[in-house]
């Protein structure tokens, strides 16, 4: 996202926001943020708009930064807006319920194992039954993300 559009989703100014970010440097490694040039800010906000002319105000002066999803949940942690604050909460809350959901399917697979051993090899039934319990337990396969940034032409979707 790009740093005015974060700005507008904090509640911040973009200079409020940039400064957060310069101030806070060791804090945004490259995997994080990243700058545009000035001809490519420029080009994203004319794809932005409707007229050829910008309003007053609305032509880029500065590189904007760009920020991937660590970025942005890095900015929740360093601005003082009342929605970063907010946002920064629940990514703590998300993280402490991750933990309690992957200690439950810890216990879960412990469980199921130690059934395993009692059971053996005596029932065919209920070790298909064990074993799709298994399956469920593991990790879906994550789907391959599209890379960050722009395409050349005819590289996108086909």
């Amino acid at each position: 996202m790009l740093d005015r559009d974060l700005a507008e989703l904090y509640g911040v100014e973009t200079r409020a926001l940039n400064q957060a970010v310069s101030r806070n440097g060791d804090r945004f490694p490259e995997d994080f943020m990243f700058q545009l040039t000035l001809e490519e800010g420029k080009a994203v906000v004319l794809s932005r708009s409707q007229f050829v002319t910008l309003k007053r105000g609305q032509n880029i002066k500065y590189r904007p930064h760009v920020f991937t999803e660590h970025g942005a949940v890095m900015l929740a942690n360093v601005l003082k807006s009342p929605v970063a604050v907010r946002a920064s909460i629940q990514v703590v809350r998300a993280f402490v319920h991750l933990r309690q959901l992957l200690a439950t399917n810890q216990d879960l697979a412990r469980k199921i194992e130690a059934l395993e051993r009692k059971v053996g090899e005596h029932d065919a039934d209920l070790q298909a039954v064990l074993s799709v319990l298994q399956k469920l337990l593991q990790p879906p396969v994550a789907a391959a993300k599209r890379p960050i940034g722009f395409l050349p032409a005819g590289k996108g979707k086909k």
